[in-house]
């Protein structure tokens, strides 16, 4: 069974070298009058710091509301393993996969988390998010942002 458009299910898995966006794709929402949460949980991220090329580990979540395009997972797997030689400094890396992702899905609302493991004894977990302009999602969004506490929700 193939879905038109997806070209990584049921295929020879291809692992790109560097960053690539272009490995991401969508397909169409069934239940777009619903509002929903869909969550991914890529708990072997890796990426490069931009100024050591030592590797960074992370664990990261992405969550979102669909609306008429969903992202495939399969898809997403090779996009995030596409960081794994990359120099990104975390907080790029959450900034650069949420709007990746906007671009490709147009979602309701995203958020994606950065749960990096310690290096010189500091942990860095970005946060960051997005709620469609102009609509209820983007006050959403706002209120999501001024209560996040990472300290409590991620150990």
């Amino acid at each position: 069974m193939t879905i038109e458009g997806l070209s990584h299910l049921g295929g020879k898995t291809e692992y790109k070298d560097d960053y690539a966006p272009e490995v991401l794709e969508a397909f169409e929402n069934k239940h777009q009058g619903n509002d929903y949460w869909v969550t991914f949980n890529c708990p072997e991220f890796t990426s490069l710091c931009p100024i050591t090329g030592q590797p960074d580990f992370a664990t990261i979540h992405i969550n979102y509301l669909p609306d008429v395009k969903m992202v495939e997972s399969k898809a997403l797997k090779l996009y995030l393993f596409s960081f794994r030689n990359h120099g990104a400094f975390h907080e790029d890396c959450v900034n650069i996969i949420m709007k990746d992702l906007i671009k490709l899905m147009n979602p309701r609302y995203i958020e994606v988390v950065g749960i990096f493991t310690p290096r010189g004894g500091i942990s860095i977990y970005p946060f960051c998010n997005y709620g469609r302009k102009g609509t209820e999602y983007e006050s959403m969004a706002k209120e999501r942002l001024l209560r996040h506490t990472p300290q409590h929700t991620y150990k």
